[in-house]
């Protein structure tokens, strides 16, 4: 035998134990020029299939694919194969194999006394029952940035963790209890479900979502569209799919959201996109038919601005709230800064969800996370499925705007769709 080459024997226990029943996962670790490879292989299901997932990490650089039988037992051969100093670990329900190869090609090799495990390993009691914590999800943390290389959540980046989490939340709560009805129906069941998510940013959330309706909700056929008119951060996500292999169910595309067109969405998402970004999130999901709209927004700007200019010279209406102007009545409130901020966020918020509302959504604005993970943590969560233009809905609107004064922009950018229902009672 050539130097570092294993015995035959013990590459044939290694392929038994590995395609054989009760495989749980092996771990090998090769060490060059002071660089570390290390590639890891377990089992999964997937749409109810049989694979094997391999996790391979090279100089701290994180790639994952998703293979056949057939693939993971050339996998197999490739770790056999290498060369050099290195470590193997093999976790079977029987027992377990340790083997290390010195930098003299020496190979020492161990087993453990036989067991009697479960092939499938349960969270620690202690772990806090999360989204990303009901699916292994170790690699995805990791090459999103979440998790550092030992798999701990980044201190920097404990927020965003808790954001995206109470995020997926607020999907389950939505998209959950109708999946379960659609899975006794085959065809529905396959139908494809797409995802756009407008202004995605470093795509934390994006790639989260896909894994999560598909290992967690069991949506077999989901697409995920993230969507940012910056180049860097497109070209960074694109890579970060590729890595987890999923560069052809999570899709980024460069662009400015105003100019994106797209056929049909099933659910449209935006977590944080200024000012009027979130507008046309929620307008795009209107012209797309999408049936589920979940808005987290952000900074408000265009609201402020209006009412600076309205509130000087234009007094409100008096056949609706009183016969005072805005600045006459909320005088001591608005030459407050931070006030009024927080009254036009306010505003806004609630000028969105009526729009919605009159355009047929079921609307609920709910804090979705706690404000030690952002001050910015209200979230409209929209759903299409009540009669356009019902008079309630439009005399709420109309009796709040008119008040104020201003034409909200999302009004302005849903003008050909919501025009109908205001100019009835106008």
């Amino acid at each position: 035998m050539e130097r570092f080459e294993l015995d035959p024997k013990l590459k044939e226990e290694i392929r038994a134990r590995v395609l054989g029943e009760g495989f749980m996962k092996i771990v090998q670790t090769v060490r060059r020029n002071g660089k570390q490879f290390k590639i890891a292989m377990r089992p999964v299901e997937i749409g109810g299939e049989k694979k094997f997932q391999a996790e391979m990490t090279d100089d701290g650089q994180v790639q994952v694919k998703n293979l056949t039988v057939n693939a993971a037992a050339e996998g197999l051969e490739e770790i056999i194969a290498q060369r050099g100093a290195r470590e193997l670990h093999l976790m079977t329900a029987k027992g377990d194999l340790h083997m290390r190869v010195t930098k003299k090609g020496h190979v020492m090799v161990s087993r453990s006394a036989e067991m009697d495990r479960v092939v499938t390993v349960q969270p620690h009691d202690r772990v806090k029952k999360v989204p990303l914590t009901e699916f292994e999800s170790s690699a995805l943390l990791r090459t999103i940035g979440l998790a550092d290389g030992e798999g701990r959540i980044r201190a920097s980046m404990r927020g965003k963790y808790d954001q995206v989490n109470e995020f997926l939340k607020v999907v389950k709560e939505t998209v959950g209890e109708s999946r379960i009805g659609e899975l006794a129906n085959d065809r529905m069941a396959a139908e494809p479900f797409t995802v756009v998510d407008c202004g995605c940013g470093k795509a934390y959330l994006t790639i989260s979502l896909y894994f999560y309706l598909t290992h967690v909700l069991k949506y077999p056929n989901v697409t995920v569209i993230g969507v940012d008119r910056r180049a860097d951060v497109i070209a960074a996500a694109q890579k970060m799919a590729a890595q987890l292999d999923v560069a052809d169910k999570v899709l980024f595309v460069e662009a400015d959201l105003t100019t994106y067109e797209l056929e049909k969405a099933d659910m449209v998402v935006s977590l944080h996109a200024c000012d009027t970004a979130t507008d046309e999130a929620m307008a795009k999901g209107v012209e797309w038919k999408a049936r589920y709209i979940l808005s987290a927004p952000c900074c408000q700007h265009e609201l402020q601005k209006a009412l600076g200019r309205n509130n000087r010279t234009i007094e409100c209406s008096n056949n609706r709230m009183g016969t005072g102007s805005c600045e006459q009545d909320f005088a001591g409130l608005l030459r407050q800064n931070i006030l009024r901020e927080r009254l036009c966020d306010i505003l806004t918020d609630s000028f969105r969800a009526m729009i919605l509302r009159i355009l047929g959504f079921k609307v609920q604005v709910i804090k979705f996370v706690s404000s030690e993970a952002t001050a910015r943590n209200i979230l409209l969560k929209c759903e299409y499925g009540v009669k356009p233009g019902q008079p309630g809905p439009v005399g709420e609107y109309l009796n709040l705007r008119d008040y104020w004064k201003v034409t909200p922009w999302l009004e302005t950018r849903l003008s050909k769709l919501l025009g109908k229902y205001l100019e009835r009672y106008v």
